[in-house]
This record gives C-alpha cells, sequence and structure tokens, in this order.
C-alpha cells in the first residue's frame, strides 16, 4: 500500500520548517549568548559588618533587637561605665599627687589629653571604616560609588588631621609646665594611664558604622561582652549590588556601563534597570588561593560547562534596593549593543520571565 503524494509533501514541508525553525534558534543562542547574555545565577550582594566591642564588661543596656533597622552612629548597646569611670578617677587623682608640686597646668592638660583622646577614638573608627571600604572597592570593583570612597577618605583624612591638632595642642600645655614636668617619668605614665582609661570609657558604647539591619542576634541585658568578639552582626542596606555570574564566553562584548533588565523574586512581573559596574578577572580555582578571588560554582556534567565570571551590576531603582535582602535571586540580561532584533527578543525573553516568576 503506498503513501499518497499529498500525505508525502506535507510530512517533507514539516520536517523542513522543523529543522529550518531548530537552525534558527541555534544561531540565535550564539548570537544572543555574545550580544545579550543573560543568566538565572545573581545574587544580591552587600556588606556585612561584624559588630564587635573594643572593651569587655556586662551589657547595662540594648537599643536592638533581632531584624532592627538602625541608622549610621545609633547606640546598639552599652557596656557598664563604672568600672572605666573608677579607672579615670583613680588615673586623674595620681596626676593630681604626681603635679602637686607645679604651679600650672594640670587641667589644661587633663582637657589636651582628652581632645587627644577623642581625636584618637575617631580616627580609630575612621581608618576601619575606610580599611572597610578599600577592601570592598578591591574585591568588588565599582561596587561602590565613587561619593561614598570620597566621603570615606576624607572622614579618615579629617580624623588625621584632628589627633595632629589634637597632639600638637597637648606638647604645647606640657611645654607650658616647664622642664620638671616634661621630663618627670611619674607624670608621663599616669598621663598614658589616663589616655587609656578615657579610651576605654568612650568605647563602653557600640555605634552603628553605617546604616543597616542588626542580624544574628542573641545577646540580653547583662550578657558579658568580650572586646573583640562579635556581639551581632549589622547588614548594610545602603551598599548593594547584584553579582551575577556570566559564562566565560558571555563576556567578549560587555563594557562597563551596559544597560541591564532584573528581575526580582522579591517583586514578581516587574523589570528592572540596572548598570554594569565592573567585570571580574578572576575566580578561584585549584592554583589561586580561594582567599582574594571570588568563588564560582559550575555545574558538573557530561559535556564541559564553561568557566563563569562574576559580573557586578548597579540597581537603578533605589526603591527596590530598600525591599531587597542580601543573597535574594535575580535573573538578568545585559543588552551590549543596539542591534534592534536581538534587543528586542532578550527583552521579551525576561518581560516573559518576570511574569512567569509569579508562579516559581
Amino acid at each position: 500500500m503506498t503513501k499518497s503524494p499529498k500525505k508525502g509533501s506535507a510530512t517533507k514541508a514539516i520536517t523542513r520548517y522543523t529543522l529550518l525553525f531548530t537552525v534558527l534558534i541555534f544561531i540565535w543562542n550564539i548570537f544572543s549568548d555574545r550580544l545579550t547574555p543573560s543568566t538565572d545565577q545573581a545574587r544580591v550582594k552587600g556588606l556585612i559588618l561584624p559588630m564587635a566591642p573594643m572593651v569587655s564588661g556586662y551589657v547595662t543596656q540594648v537599643n536592638v533587637g533581632l531584624h532592627s533597622e538602625v541608622k549610621q552612629g545609633d547606640t546598639l548597646f552599652l557596656i557598664d561605665k563604672e568600672p572605666f569611670e573608677i579607672a579615670l578617677r583613680i588615673a586623674e587623682s595620681n596626676l593630681e599627687n604626681a603635679t602637686q608640686s607645679v604651679d600650672a597646668g594640670t587641667s589644661a592638660i587633663k582637657s589636651a589629653v582628652a581632645r587627644l583622646n577623642r581625636a584618637k577614638v575617631n580616627l580609630d573608627r575612621a581608618s576601619k571604616n575606610w580599611e572597610r571600604t578599600q577592601r570592598v572597592i578591591t574585591k568588588h570593583v565599582g561596587a561602590l560609588s565613587e561619593a561614598d570612597k570620597d566621603r570615606s577618605e576624607a572622614s579618615y583624612l579629617n580624623a588625621v588631621e584632628q589627633v595632629v591638632s589634637a597632639q600638637a595642642a597637648l606638647d604645647q600645655q606640657r611645654a607650658a609646665l616647664g622642664p620638671t614636668d616634661e621630663n618627670n617619668p611619674n607624670i608621663k605614665a599616669v598621663l598614658n594611664q589616663i589616655e587609656k582609661a578615657q579610651w576605654d570609657l568612650s568605647n563602653t558604647a557600640i555605634v552603628a558604622p553605617s546604616d543597616g539591619i542588626i542580624e544574628s542576634f542573641n545577646i540580653e541585658k547583662g550578657y558579658f561582652a568580650r572586646a573583640g568578639n562579635s556581639l551581632v552582626t549589622l547588614v548594610s542596606n545602603q551598599d548593594i549590588w547584584i553579582q551575577a555570574n556570566l559564562k566565560e564566553n558571555n563576556l567578549g562584548n560587555i563594557e562597563i556601563g551596559d544597560e541591564v533588565s532584573i528581575v526580582f523574586d522579591i517583586r514578581p512581573g516587574k523589570v528592572y534597570k540596572g548598570a554594569v559596574s565592573s567585570v571580574a578577572y578572576g575566580v578561584s580555582t585549584d592554583r589561586t588561593n580561594s582567599s582574594d578571588l571570588p568563588t564560582v560554582n559550575s555545574s558538573q556534567g557530561w559535556l564541559r560547562d564553561p568557566q563563569r565570571f562574576p559580573v557586578i551590576i548597579q540597581i537603578e531603582n533605589s526603591e527596590i534596593i530598600k525591599e531587597l535582602r542580601q543573597g535574594s535571586q535575580a535573573e538578568v540580561v545585559v543588552y551590549t549593543g543596539n542591534n534592534f532584533v536581538l534587543n528586542g527578543l532578550a527583552a521579551f525573553r525576561i518581560w516573559l520571565l518576570s511574569k512567569l516568576s509569579y508562579v516559581r
């Protein structure tokens, strides 16, 4: 029994159209991978700051709780001041005893020492903040804006100038006392004792170094805090970016400033705009130091999966930044040129994915 000519022609036509469609999809995938690369391996990243006291003591006041939102400079905890106030009074009494034969300068020196101590405390905080900023800039190029970097650097340089000025004022007051006071080892030792006592007292307040949310909270009033041991974790909600792990063959046409479309699971049905901030120049492998480079996990299968590299993306919508949580998943597509067809298809695809995120 033979097949009819019409049925055979229809089968051939379906086969040809199927092959043509497959070839078109293959060509589209090749060009889209290089001109409109996309990935679902993208997560929200940000700064995580362990909050540790500089002195040991019992916590007398707790001003935050789990998931509390705090502002820079807010006092999070207070450590019992009494032992440090007693130490300061003893040091001040020792200074009075050591300088009782000196006619002038005692009160001026104490004031100058206090100013120097405050300046050193400010320098210590500004230095740590500047070091954190440099670490973020080194590990995540472009993660922080130039304005944030300039503010941190300016704060550090201003703190250095304040210490120099306060030290000069203290030296002037010491010189005013004359050679006897300047060369007296007992007075020098007591001044150092006062400086240490004032520094300890000023650090009984643990303050927030930046805006953020409190995590890992498990202490209450009466808890004995040890110097250097973290009490809580502060998750910054200001310095937020996206790390998209794109395949190596996606990177050839990506440039800083390229437009990006983003879909967040937390906001299904909406597409947000962003821009490429930086592209990593290395990832951890068996032959690199994992503490210096980001680690990217690649799936293992029958075919070798291309190496992925982090692409840092800044989010342009300030409202969504307030809702994002570190570790949140996202899907991104990068537009590397002005190709109308590929850009249109990529935009349609990310729009469709935003709608599908309702049911994921």
